[in-house]
């Protein structure tokens, strides 16, 4: 796998060579079926997904269902939110990341049963599948922080980088107001699963970064509010976190969920084990509770006895195929697995799941495993980052060993964001990484 995730990232001399040529594993020749493959969502995942099942079965009838008409790039945002690329940047529409012949249905789906085989549309209409792969992403819960709106992004030192392009442009403006005149940068992160756990921490550096730069740094205090008593799921790279803070005078509080947002006092509440507690700000970051789609929450897919509050897809985190319910698989942010909420973990995730059913419907066993990787190019400043890379039991698991050492702050490494991750994005779309 080693070599796959080398050319996923890899860079050639002069410049990024990623998405030009087909990176996926050849396989054999395509399976013929009349397999009625229906996909909720036309995200990373789903685009992704629907271009290898292309591929791979000759003669499925695959229906593709989501309402969006715009395709977003979310890696891209906190680029954008950092003033480094605009606002469409990372904006494009979903139609052209879908393959010839299959049936995109512009709705959202309101209703799931995994035991009719049916999807029903916000419009009323029925869908039946013979197989599902739940692709819906995650919802981003801003209900949950009272007081808060994604009306408030933009103004009175509120941003939230996650909330969309044109938010993650506003959140830059307020960001580089802060900077430029100093006061208190308050940073945090939800108690619930999310996806790309590292951006909260990549944002706190880039703000810090900027404030050293501007010469405001001796004014601006920076907060960074743990929700438990780690900056990071993987205890060797929160540990390298918490040096970096201590080193870049960033205040760590630990146990801190923000529950609350006053922004005319400018104060943020958190629940801690002490109790509610109070921070004042003039810049923050709010990265909301995520949680499943409520169409998601509300069907018999989610878990039963874990992330019970978040919904997430009941499924076999090798496989990600579902449970209970045989014909559904999930993937990228919705899949109820303990890693693997970025768009890197999706590329490693398509194929795992495209095989075994491509295996079922050929009368033959997969033995294609999902080991939990994940990938973060965790930035600290301006032109450097760490790129971290681990898998389900927190052992990291580096592209390049020997060139690129995941802990240490490297050009290379932030270049694999800013200008590499894109076009191999791009080319995972099209199930050609």
């Amino acid at each position: 796998m080693n070599t796959n995730r080398r050319q996923f990232l890899g860079l050639a001399a002069g410049g990024v060579a990623l998405g030009a040529v087909p990176l996926a594993t050849v396989r054999a020749q395509s399976v013929k079926t009349n397999a009625r493959i229906l996909i909720l969502g036309a995200g990373a995942a789903g685009a992704a997904l629907a271009n290898q099942l292309s591929d791979r079965l000759e003669g499925a009838r695959i229906t593709i269902m989501d309402a969006r008409k715009q395709h977003y790039y979310q890696p891209g945002f906190t680029l954008i939110a950092a003033g480094l690329k605009p606002a469409d940047y990372s904006v494009s529409t979903t139609a052209e990341w879908l393959p010839r012949g299959t049936e995109w249905i512009e709705e959202a789906a309101a209703e799931i049963d995994p035991e009719a085989k049916r999807v029903v549309t916000t419009s009323g209409k029925t869908v039946e599948y013979d197989f599902l792969f739940v692709t819906t992403g995650l919802k981003l819960d801003y209900d949950a922080i009272e007081g808060m709106s994604v009306d408030l992004i933009g103004r009175d030192g509120i941003g939230s980088v996650y909330a969309g392009p044109d938010y993650a442009q506003k959140t830059w403006e307020e960001m580089r107001r802060f900077t430029e005149r100093g006061g208190v940068g308050l940073f945090s992160r939800p108690a619930t699963e999310m996806k790309c756990a590292g951006a909260p921490l990549k944002y706190t550096f880039l703000t810090e970064d900027y404030a050293t730069r501007k010469g405001t740094r001796s004014k601006t205090k920076l907060i960074y509010a743990a929700n438990n008593k780690s900056l990071f799921g993987v205890p060797i790279v929160s540990e390298k976190v918490r040096m970096l803070f201590e080193e870049r005078g960033i205040d760590t509080v630990y146990d801190h969920v923000m529950t609350k947002i006053d922004p005319v006092r400018k104060i943020a509440t958190f629940a801690t084990p002490e109790g509610e507690k109070e921070i004042g700000y003039d810049f923050t970051n709010v990265i909301p509770p995520m949680r499943a789609p409520d169409v998601i929450r509300n069907s018999p897919l989610p878990w039963t006895d874990k992330w019970v509050d978040q919904g997430w897809v009941e499924v076999d985190q090798k496989t990600l195929r579902h449970l209970r319910y045989p014909e559904v698989f999930a993937v990228g942010d919705i899949a109820g697995v303990p890693k693997g909420k970025t768009a890197a973990s999706v590329k490693w995730q398509v194929p795992v799941a495209v095989d075994h059913l491509v295996a079922q419907i050929d009368g033959r066993e997969s033995k294609e495993v999902y080991d939990g990787y994940t990938s973060c190019p965790l930035i600290t400043r301006i032109g450097s980052a760490m790129l971290i890379e681990f898998d389900y039991k927190n052992n990291l698991v580096p592209s390049f060993p020997g060139l690129i050492a995941p802990l240490e702050e490297l050009w290379i490494s932030w270049l694999m964001k800013e200008i590499a991750l894109k076009p191999t994005y791009n080319a995972m779309l099209r199930g050609r990484a």
